[in-house]
């Protein structure tokens, strides 16, 4: 009995040194706090932003509470975010918010945090290509504009305030264009309540856009479709005072033909243009020829 359990602990302890016989993961060697921050801030300054990171990450795990913890931190957002992770940057931006609320550089995490949503969604081909990101779910823009929106409130006199400033006009913009591209589908398709309730909410809320005459017309419309006499006149009112040189395009102009469906919009392309008075006129979505419904609109 004594014998084997000599030979099992011998057993055990040519296991348990096989490893630095045959070779084993190299642990990674320790690195000093500041060598490991000069490294990864020269990584930075270089456009190394995936070494960068892998720096940062490492500081951070090693020295949590070392004396370059919560400046590696906040460049690890902006190193998330020169590196194309904006999921990464934003989690990282909202860790070192609730974290360190009374930093002095808080306002840097805001506006990287805005930057970062404000980027997201902007492909390698729409950087290049007249594409219409006004048709996309604005959801990133949402974000981004929130936090935009926070830099402003609580740091006014942020050096980002600013370039903050200016991204959000752009943004309120889009967002008042996605509305617009919302009711344009709900007209087309007779939501006419839906189309209502967004053009009003352009003009309640986003009234300093481009989009508040196309949020009055598709209000006007869509009253006047609904049989709302009053609203679709104050409407109507307010269009004329605020913008008399706007003429009133129907939603019809939707329905393409069959020439411009082949040729993806280049040739057959005839806008129809109504005045004001005549919206009231013009027959319900329900009144079009059987022919119309059953080609979904190819044959006018």
């Amino acid at each position: 009995m004594r014998f084997s359990k000599i030979v099992g602990i011998v057993a055990i302890t040519v296991m348990a040194s096989a490893c630095s016989w045959f070779g084993s993961e190299k642990e990674t060697p320790d690195i000093p706090e500041e060598q490991l921050y000069s490294e990864a801030i020269q990584a930075l300054e270089q456009d190394e932003y995936s070494n960068a990171v892998k720096k940062l990450e490492l500081l951070e795990a090693r020295y949590p509470f070392g004396r370059y913890s919560e400046q590696a931190q906040l460049e690890l957002i902006y190193a998330y975010h020169k590196n194309y992770e904006p999921a990464a940057a934003s989690a990282a931006a909202d860790r070192f918010i609730r974290l360190h609320p009374s930093h002095e550089n808080i306002d840097y995490a805001y506006y990287l945090k805005g930057l970062t949503a404000f980027e997201q969604d902007r492909t390698f081909l729409e950087r290049y290509l007249p594409i219409d990101i006004t048709q996309r779910d604005p959801g990133a823009a949402l974000n981004s504009f929130e936090s935009f929106s926070i830099l402003l409130n609580r740091y006014p006199d942020s050096q980002y305030a600013p370039d903050a400033r200016k991204r959000m006009i752009f943004l309120k913009n889009r967002l008042a264009q996605h509305e617009i591209n919302v009711a344009r589908f709900y007209m087309k398709r007779g939501a006419f309540v839906a189309a209502a309730n967004r053009g009003r909410y352009v003009v309640e809320n986003l009234k300093e856009t481009p989009s508040v005459p196309e949020a009055l017309i598709v209000m006007y419309q869509s009253y006047t479709e609904l049989g709302m006499n009053r609203l679709a006149a104050k409407s109507k009112e307010v269009l004329a005072t605020n913008y008399p040189d706007i003429p009133v395009k129907t939603y019809r102009q939707e329905h393409k033909t069959l020439l411009e469906t082949a040729t993806f919009g280049l040739l057959g392309s005839e806008e129809e243009v109504i005045e004001v008075e005549d919206v009231h006129t013009l027959p319900s979505a329900n009144e079009r020829p059987w022919y119309h419904r059953a080609t979904f609109g190819i044959f006018e």
